[in-house]
């Protein structure tokens, strides 16, 4: 709750005040209601308070806030006509703990504010949140964070460069800013008209801005006041909100099974038909027979052919063929149709006769 000093926004650094705020701390259930300011000087006890109140609720380390930042949301407070406590959403943010947080998402800066003890996420009670919003861009000091739909929807504030996310259009920021005076740049990145009186006001200010570093470079200043994503997560959280299309290539890639390293079993080719091997026939000598031909079978004396022995019997289990390939040679033939015969050679069939008459000779 504020109880010192009236009217309307002003220097946040103003003399012989005495300033008061009350807070509820929505994760450890803590209230506080302190005096951080004493007639215009930082309280020092007071402060110790804040430093402890606002410690990392999940890992209980605690760190010297930063005191300018209590100024801002004393001027916001009382710029809505406040009454209720501020209700703290995140404030101190261990370096273990915005670890954690930026596995968890990508829109978590490596150097937050939030780790330096300078900024909070806040709400007020019966206040609506785009008017917290709007104070805080009228003071002109530092950053301005709205996130109107996140679970518990806030404001961040912060003591880095002055800049404000998402970013207003230009007639956005003209509704806030009627004469155009101000720091803030639109999306469109051309300042409203007074843009250079603002500059001129903070130069004049001189309490320690981090804008009015950069009055010795005027050329880089209007990108000090867009601010850097590495300054907080929310900007960064903005860009991984659009995230690069993939391809229809890329997607049908990742769909496709990778090439197994195994080898796939392929079917057994069909083995080429030889040369049909030509017979070369010795008249000279009825022993001979050709090595690609069964021998004829003996004849009796009565012409019947003579009983096969017992060897020869088992010679034909022996031989018997055991493998698909062992089957097809055996039979001579691919399909399941042997192919026709062809006729004997006038000069076989005289063999054959001239064997068999010496046989029976």
């Amino acid at each position: 709750m504020l109880m010192a000093g009236a009217g309307t926004v002003h220097n946040a650094t103003a003399q012989d005040e005495t300033r008061t705020l009350s807070f509820h701390h929505t994760h450890s259930g803590e209230d506080l209601t302190v005096t951080f300011k004493r007639s215009g000087r930082y309280d020092d006890e007071g402060m110790k308070k804040i430093n402890y109140f606002l410690r990392d609720w999940r890992s209980q380390d605690q760190t010297t806030m930063d005191r300018r930042l209590f100024d801002i949301l004393w001027e916001v407070y009382r710029d809505v006509d406040a009454k209720a406590p501020i209700q703290i959403i995140s404030a101190y943010r261990s370096p273990a703990t915005n670890a954690m947080l930026r596995r968890r998402s990508s829109g978590v800066a490596r150097s937050s504010q939030h780790m330096l003890g300078h900024a909070m996420d806040f709400f007020i009670p019966n206040v609506p949140l785009e008017q917290i919003r709007f104070a805080g861009l009228r003071l002109q000091r530092g950053g301005v964070g709205f996130y109107p739909t996140s679970g518990s929807p806030f404001v961040h504030l912060d003591t880095g460069s002055i800049r404000h996310w998402p970013r207003m259009n230009h007639d956005q920021l003209a509704r806030v800013f009627p004469n155009g005076r101000t720091v803030h740049v639109p999306s469109d990145g051309n300042p409203l008209p007074g843009y250079q009186l603002a500059m001129s006001d903070i130069e004049k200010r001189g309490d320690g801005d981090s804008a009015t570093l950069a009055k010795s470079k005027p050329g880089l200043f209007t990108s000090l006041f867009r601010g850097s994503p590495r300054d907080d997560e929310e900007e960064g959280a903005a860009a991984a909100a659009t995230p690069a299309k993939a391809s229809a290539v890329g997607l049908m890639a990742a769909a496709m099974p990778a090439k197994s390293a195994d080898p796939v079993p392929m079917p057994r080719a069909k083995p080429a038909t030889p040369a049909r091997p030509t017979a070369n026939f010795q008249l000279a000598s009825a022993d001979l027979v050709s090595a690609d031909r069964a021998p004829l079978p003996r004849m009796a004396s009565d012409g019947n052919p003579l009983p096969r022995p017992p060897a020869a019997i088992g010679d034909d289990n022996a031989a018997k063929p055991q493998t698909p390939a062992d089957i097809i040679n055996a039979r001579g033939f691919w399909g399941d149709t042997p192919a026709t015969p062809k006729q004997a050679a006038p000069q076989l069939v005289a063999a054959i006769s001239a064997r068999q008459a010496l046989a029976n000779a």
